[in-house]
């Protein structure tokens, strides 16, 4: 869509105001609204200010000043709001030099896609992920001087049998048997059935909705893929849809990885595949139906996956997910079928153009932007410097011995190992000014803070059941 398309779609759909959206660097998208009167097609090309050093991990206070400019082909009719609105995404610029800005996530992507590009190997990275969340009925948390709790709460969840609900109807889905039930056990079909119709409506291809495996309302809807930047662009509606129309039947949503103890964490298993125009560049007669390019990039993921599981996975409570012996795939290896392996080659479709890898580690609290780009760049290296991804590894990890296991790399066991990784090991994503190191450094700084010595700092409300009595 151009600018003056975007113009004409709100005469004709007698738009009042435009929502302009961007991602801040963690990973949250912000937005404000003007109303329509003052979008000329002059916007498109000067943008709009607004103070930089307000969105976290960007400006300082003295350099606050940003532009923002909106991406015709991003433009939506929001399906939530009471006045008429089209929203659109946004790249930022600095003000003086006009220069795409080094800490705007979009920008990230698009420089790792044109990067691509520059190097002959490819014109296209596809980007499917399946990113998994949960539907609650009540959520409740604090963390004080004195005191720290969460308290989630849903209709399906198991803990719920006993609950005096006038009248409790049963169907409580038990611990790890949510994949896939029928209604009424599945109780959230209606609801994933209207996320799913909102989401065709603005535009997006899905696949699939469905119940997932853990408890309390673990669901999944699946996008077909998409170029990397498109997709990303995608995720930050996917989110915005699911959680406004959860609000809609006063529900709540999260990603974040890991909500509940003693069942499955939430992932968001991303499948890539390289292209050069019609021609699919993963298919070929190697292991599991691979090309040799294939098999290259994968020995890119495992050998960096410890870094790009920094922007990937960038939680401390991704790690609650990612631990051995339980079903997250921690082993940094690859399989056609298995898994607890960290990259899948899928084996539904026996077509060329089926031809992908799944890096089954990220989970959905990820920057898109910035973990798509992760893992393009390692996929890139691999490539080029034909990085051998090992033996694959097709048996059942529950079967190894302790020798044969141990000789298995493992994910990071924590969000700072992770910085730590990709602190040792971030070169392979300068290339191209792809990621700089200011962004790097920033990054690092940022979750460091915020994040980890936060955590550190503070008492765990288990350790009371551990320890009080000591």
């Amino acid at each position: 869509m151009k600018p003056k398309e975007v113009l004409a779609l709100c005469r004709e759909k007698d738009v009042k105001a435009i929502d302009l959206r961007f991602m801040d660097f963690p990973g949250i998208w912000q937005h404000f609204t003007i109303p329509v009167n003052k979008l000329a097609e002059d916007v498109f090309e000067d943008g709009l200010g607004f103070d930089g050093s307000s969105i976290r991990g960007w400006q300082a206070i003295n350099e606050s000043d940003m532009i923002l400019v909106p991406q015709p082909e991003t433009a939506v009719l929001d399906p939530f709001t009471t006045l008429p609105t089209l929203s659109m995404i946004c790249n930022i610029q600095d003000p003086i030099t006009r220069e795409d800005y080094s800490r705007d996530p979009r920008n990230v992507a698009r420089k790792s896609v044109n990067y691509l590009k520059s190097t002959g190997i490819a014109d296209t990275a596809y980007i499917g992920p399946e990113a998994e969340f949960f539907i609650f009925d009540d959520v409740r948390f604090d963390a004080r001087a004195n005191e720290a709790y969460y308290h989630l709460d849903s209709i399906e969840g198991e803990w719920n049998r006993g609950r005096v609900e006038n009248p409790n109807l049963g169907y409580k889905l038990r611990h790890k048997e949510g994949y896939f039930p029928v209604p009424p056990a599945d109780q959230l079909m209606n609801i994933r059935n209207e996320m799913m119709q909102t989401m065709i409506d603005c535009g997006m291809d899905v696949e699939a909705q469905h119940h997932e495996v853990a408890t309390a309302g673990q669901c999944e809807i699946d996008l077909r893929f998409q170029n990397l930047v498109r997709m990303a662009d995608q995720m930050c509606l996917y989110k915005y849809i699911i959680k406004n129309v959860a609000r809609k039947y006063n529900k709540t949503v999260t990603f974040m990885p890991k909500p509940l103890y003693g069942d499955n964490g939430s992932g968001m298993h991303t499948h890539v595949s390289l292209w050069k125009g019609s021609e699919p560049l993963f298919a070929g007669s190697g292991y599991a139906g691979l090309s040799e390019m294939a098999l290259y990039a994968i020995g890119g993921l495992l050998k960096h996956a410890p870094a790009i599981l920094a922007f990937s996975n960038p939680t401390t409570n991704s790690y609650k997910r990612l631990v051995p012996g339980y079903e997250a795939p921690v082993n940094l290896a690859y399989s056609q079928r298995n898994r607890s392996a960290s990259c899948r080659i899928p084996m539904y479709s026996a077509s060329p153009k089926a031809k992908r890898v799944e890096f089954r580690c990220p989970d959905p609290s990820c920057n898109p932007y910035l973990a798509f780009s992760a893992i393009l760049m390692a996929v890139i290296d691999g490539i080029q410097n034909k990085i051998n991804p090992g033996q694959p590894l097709d048996k059942d990890i529950y079967d190894l011995s302790p020798e044969e296991l141990a000789e298995v790399p493992k994910t990071p066991g924590s969000l700072e190992e992770a910085l730590s990784a990709l602190k040792a090991d971030h070169e392979f994503l300068l290339r191209g000014d792809v990621f700089t190191e200011d962004v790097i450094s920033t990054w690092i700084n940022y979750k460091s803070e915020k994040e980890v010595d936060a955590m550190r700092l503070r008492p765990h409300p288990y350790e009371f059941c551990l320890y009080y009595d000591i």
